[in-house]
């Protein structure tokens, strides 16, 4: 039997490339990498389903999925983690000085929907009691004019979130006192630069993150990988090869990861970077990005609940709806 031809957009990351570069191999399957930042699969996924598997926004997955929209099933591939209580930054003028400050108040996000805003939005709730529904969010691109949600909303009448005006941006409008907050994977240009006038909500990002970690076992899901359903359909049993070709690539960056950090030339230009890769271990333990649903359900549990309280899913969605049948018991 000949083997099929996927075409999969991704991120070139280290726990991808044994895939792209054919050190690994799935099973009947010859891949055909397309390696694409988020921000540019993202909405060709969401909207075209141009690509047989795609990197896909969590988030934007449960909107789809619960409105049963969307071509794409989930694997429990976590492609891309990451913590996220560094990425709220405030204007310093702004009398926030605790999470709790934050409700009734402008804040920017580059999109509603997107999954950096509903892990925000959750730890601010659960963790911190705030009432993120109340808060007025307004949508742009954090440091260029032009972005805007890759998928419509679906909104009560009473919340307040709407795009700043044609040509704007999340740091503009926060220097100029438009905005009080923002929620931004990537630094607004004036905390970059220094700017005293732009502050993080967390001054320690680092060790709030891993007491947050200490406290509920979760490391942010931000990224699934996702197959068309149109291709599962065909072969039911590739859903469970390409979860563990994608498994067996991060086994394979983890070891070299390992190898190279021991050498006596340092692999990248980071001093100390041995240090922290051990430190990162020691905290999320000897496996630090896990794949699959059962180690991490408890966290997928979160961000489906999550989904349905920010208004972004239409209802509460259980695992057994996000995922490929054959990858539940991973």
């Amino acid at each position: 039997m000949r083997p099929i031809t996927l075409t999969l957009a991704c991120a070139p990351y280290d726990r991808v490339r044994p895939l792209f570069d054919g050190r690994v191999r799935v099973e009947g399957v010859e891949i055909v990498p397309v390696p694409l930042a988020s921000e540019q699969s993202f909405p060709r996924a969401v909207q075209r389903a141009e690509f047989d598997a795609s990197e896909l926004s969590l988030s934007s997955h449960l909107l789809q999925v619960s409105r049963g929209e969307g071509e794409y099933v989930a694997l429990p591939v976590f492609v891309s983690r990451a913590f996220r209580h560094g990425a709220i930054y405030l204007r310093r003028d702004a009398g926030i000085a605790r999470p709790k400050d934050l409700e009734g108040r402008l804040v920017g996000i580059p999109e509603y929907q997107m999954t950096l805003g509903l892990w925000v939005r959750g730890i601010l709730a659960d963790e911190h009691g705030v009432d993120v529904n109340g808060i007025r969010y307004r949508t742009a691109g954090t440091n260029a004019a032009g972005r805007r949600e890759r998928l419509p909303l679906e909104l009560p009448a009473g919340m307040d979130v709407a795009p700043l005006a044609e040509g704007d941006t999340l740091n503009a409008a926060l220097l100029r006192g438009a905005l009080d907050a923002i929620f931004s994977p990537t630094p607004p240009e004036a905390f970059a630069a220094g700017d005293p006038r732009v502050v993080r909500l967390f001054p320690d990002p680092k060790a709030a993150e891993i007491a947050y970690h200490a406290r509920t076992g979760f490391h942010p899901i931000m990224h699934v990988i996702g197959v068309r359903a149109a291709v599962l359909a065909r072969d039911p049993g590739l859903a469970r090869r390409l979860y563990e070709g994608f498994a067996e690539a991060k086994r394979v960056a983890v070891a070299e990861w390992d190898r190279s950090l021991r050498a006596s030339a340092p692999p990248a230009m980071i001093p100390w970077l041995p240090q922290a890769w051990e430190e990162a271990r020691a905290v999320l333990g000897p496996d630090p990005w896990t794949y699959g649903v059962s180690a991490n359900r408890a966290e997928l549990e979160a961000v489906l609940r999550w989904s349905a309280a920010q208004h972004l899913a239409r209802r509460r969605l259980a695992i057994e709806e996000v995922f490929a049948p054959g990858t539940l018991d991973t």
